[in-house]
């Protein structure tokens, strides 16, 4: 895993993107935002992230999608996946069960705060 403070948000809805991104700021933590899965990929080659949160369900690629790709790449990379859906078990049991933590929709200060403490703020 990277060293750095800075979290990855793989979110197609602007302002969920915002509002997260705006939430992480209150714990002076840096963010980087992507629209999509492809555009996560992009950025993760570019930027030093420590920690990738992403929405599951998103046009061209799908939050497990991205997940399974992160994975195959930086082993290591901690994903948390953000759902506005019950995940069920044969969720959790496929892709989505490589995710290292999960955040459901519609999440609080609390549940970002919780993320941080055991990915990010060791």
């Amino acid at each position: 895993m990277s060293d750095s403070r800075k979290i990855l948000v793989v979110e197609d809805n602007p302002n969920m993107s915002s509002l997260l991104a705006d939430m992480l700021e209150v714990f002076a933590v840096d963010s980087v935002r992507a629209t999509d899965g492809e555009d996560a990929l992009r950025k993760l080659e570019v930027e030093n992230i420590g920690l990738v949160i992403t929405d599951l369900r998103m046009p061209k690629m799908s939050g497990t999608e991205l997940i399974t790709a992160v994975k195959d790449k930086d082993p290591k990379m901690p994903v948390v996946l953000i759902s506005g859906y019950n995940l069920t078990d044969a969720d959790t049991n496929g892709p989505a069960g490589r995710a290292d933590g999960f955040l459901m929709k519609p999440f609080r200060m609390n549940d970002i705060k919780d993320v941080l403490d055991r990915f990010f703020l060791k």
